[in-house]
C-alpha cells in the first residue's frame, strides 16, 4: 500500500484555491489513490499548471442535467476531494495519465471567475470529526467494520491485501471508513453523501448498513499502469 502521509496534508501555505476537475462518474475520497487519463485540452492546461505550482486537484461530481451544459459550466456538488498528484507520464499525443493521492475534503465556497480554460473555486477544507471521546466503543465499531467488510472482499483480491495492511498500519477510522467507502460499488448519490459525512461514528454506520445489504465491492485487481478513469 502506498504511503499516503506525505500527500495527506495541505502545503502549509494553501490559499484556499482550487483547480476543479469536474467528473460526472467518479467521488474520490481522501487516503486512495485513483488513476486519471486527462485529454481535453482545458484539463490538460489545468494539470500542467497544477505541476507548476502546488500540485493539487479538487475532484468534483457533476450534477444531474451536466451533459447539456458539459462545454461550459455544468452545476457540481459542493463537497469535494482535493488530491495531490503523486505521479504523472506524458504520451506522446500530449495527453497525460496521473495518479492522485486524495488528501482532504472541502467545501466549495464559491466558483471564481477565471481567464483560463479550467474552472476554480475557493474551497474550505474539513476535517474528520470525532464527536465520541469513547475509544473502545469505537474500537468495537471499527471491528463490527473488519468483520463485515473481510466477508465481502475476496481472500485473493489486491483490495484484501491492501485492507489488511490498512488495518495493520493501525490506521484512524476516518481513514478506513474513507477507503472502504472507495472500495464499494455503490451508487454515485451513496458514495456522495459517505463523502459529505464528516462525523466518522456516523459514517461507520452507514457503511455497516451498506455492507448489511450485500453490496459488491469494486474490482481492484488491476495491473499497472491500472484503468484510467477519463475526463
Amino acid at each position: 500500500m502506498p504511503n499516503y502521509d506525505q500527500y495527506s496534508q495541505l502545503p502549509p501555505n494553501f490559499s484556499g484555491v482550487v483547480r476543479l476537475f469536474p467528473l460526472p462518474n467518479l467521488v474520490m475520497f481522501p487516503g486512495v489513490l485513483q488513476p486519471l487519463h486527462v485529454f481535453e485540452p482545458r484539463y490538460v492546461e489545468m494539470l500542467e499548471d497544477a505541476l507548476a505550482g502546488d500540485r493539487l486537484i479538487a475532484m468534483a461530481l457533476l450534477t444531474p442535467g451536466w451533459e447539456k451544459e458539459y462545454e461550459g459550466r455544468p452545476a457540481v456538488s459542493p463537497l469535494v476531494c482535493i488530491g495531490r498528484i503523486a505521479s504523472h507520464t506524458q504520451t506522446e499525443s500530449g495527453r497525460y495519465n496521473l495518479l492522485l493521492v486524495g488528501a482532504r475534503r472541502a467545501r466549495i465556497v464559491e466558483e471564481l471567475t477565471s481567464q483560463r480554460s479550467f474552472r476554480q473555486a475557493r474551497v474550505t477544507p474539513l476535517d474528520d470529526q470525532y464527536p465520541d471521546d469513547d475509544v473502545a466503543s469505537r474500537s468495537r465499531l471499527q471491528r463490527k467494520l473488519v468483520e463485515a467488510f473481510q466477508s465481502l472482499l475476496p481472500s485473493s483480491s489486491a483490495a484484501q491485501q491492501q485492507f489488511q495492511q490498512l488495518l495493520a498500519g493501525e490506521a484512524p477510522l476516518g481513514l478506513v471508513t474513507d477507503i472502504l467507502a472507495h472500495t464499494l460499488a455503490l451508487e454515485l448519490p451513496r458514495k456522495l453523501e459517505l463523502l459529505e459525512e464528516c462525523n466518522v461514528d456516523r459514517r461507520a454506520e452507514l457503511l455497516l448498513a451498506a455492507a448489511a445489504e450485500k453490496v459488491d465491492v469494486q474490482d481492484d485487481d488491476r495491473q499497472f499502469p491500472p484503468q484510467f478513469s477519463d475526463n
